[in-house]
């Protein structure tokens, strides 16, 4: 096998967490190119990886909102660079109509997909010439790797390997700040993610009186209003300013604690292999969540608000010191 095209378009978390599977195609099949297929939005983060060899990109989440012609022309030009090798293997691990749009174009005669009942949207179920298993029962993480070997025939070995390189920036992101730097990850793309700004401002003046210094990100002029909202409760905490995508994940590997929701940069601050504490409050911790020993958890049932203590729980186990008999049960994500 020379060259296998992964697609998966979008989104921040969930490219993040697909990104481990190029690292099991390349220990099964020494020497073969891995290129991946995203949106425009996300390339960077797959350009993050060591392991990918091309990132083929297109603006396809602009050109639904605005739908102007620049946005059309980068995305038929991008089709051209797409055709521009056979693959052996196409692999669709998103499951939607336009990652089997992506799949169907680009030259292969070998696309694999999901099973009909497990696809996001069924109608992709076109583009595909042959189907993974059925969704096995493990988060949607490792499901994503399990389905690949199946495709590629191989079995899946070891933790997770993100094999993650940052660009490095300009000046160092808290180069001016002695203290340890947590960031709390408040905001989410919808409400009912949400952890309650009273239960935020407690955890940050708890880790204040700790001896770390609070940052709070934003990305909305809303997500930027809640965060001062929270500062203004934490003594000696700053709302960060307005940063790229890129800026926030710099920033996160400068950190030594990231607390957040379930959200795209919570799981990236687990890829970078930062002590991270992620809060589930609507969406299913078995499903979509994180677990490193010692050093990522997630906390909640999805069902309900968690409370802070479970949250400084959650803090001191990220920052304890494992025992050598608890090592054993497990290891730390690559």
């Amino acid at each position: 096998m020379k060259r296998v095209l992964i697609v998966k378009v979008t989104s921040l978390g969930d490219i993040v967490q697909a990104l481990p599977v190029v690292a099991d195609i390349k220990r099964a099949y020494p020497g073969v190119q891995v290129d991946w297929a995203a949106d425009e939005a996300f390339a960077d983060v797959v350009q993050w990886s060591q392991s990918v060899d091309r990132v083929l990109c297109a603006p396809l989440r602009r050109f639904k909102k605005a739908r102007r012609w620049g946005d059309f022309r980068a995305i038929a030009a991008s089709i051209a660079e797409l055709r521009a090798y056979r693959y052996d293997f196409i692999i669709d691990i998103h499951g939607v109509y336009k990652s089997a749009i992506i799949a169907f174009l680009a030259r292969s005669s070998r696309r694999i997909g999901y099973q009909s009942q497990d696809l996001g949207e069924r109608g992709a179920a076109f583009a595909y010439t042959g189907r993974f298993g059925p969704r096995p029962k493990c988060n949607a993480w490792h499901g994503m790797r399990i389905s690949t070997g199946e495709a590629l025939g191989y079995e899946v070995e070891g933790p997770p390997i993100y094999n993650l390189r940052l660009p490095e920036p300009a000046r160092p992101p808290f180069e001016s700040i002695s203290a340890p730097v947590a960031a709390l990850f408040h905001a989410t793309s919808k409400d009912d993610k949400k952890w309650p700004s009273t239960h935020w401002a407690a955890v940050g003046r708890e880790l204040t009186q700790r001896g770390f210094h609070v940052v709070l990100p934003w990305g909305s002029e809303g997500e930027r209003a809640e965060a001062e909202q929270i500062a203004s409760q934490v003594p000696g905490s700053a709302v960060l300013p307005k940063m790229s995508v890129t800026g926030i994940a710099q920033m996160i590997d400068a950190c030594a604690l990231v607390v957040g929701t379930d959200t795209g940069f919570v799981h990236l601050a687990h890829a970078l292999q930062k002590r991270t504490v992620m809060i589930f409050v609507s969406t299913s911790p078995a499903h979509c969540g994180i677990e490193s020993p010692f050093r990522s958890i997630s906390i909640g049932d999805g069902h309900s608000v968690p409370p802070v203590s479970a949250a400084l729980e959650a803090i001191d186990y990220v920052h304890a010191e494992p025992r050598v008999a608890d090592l054993q049960h497990g290891s730390t994500t690559a």
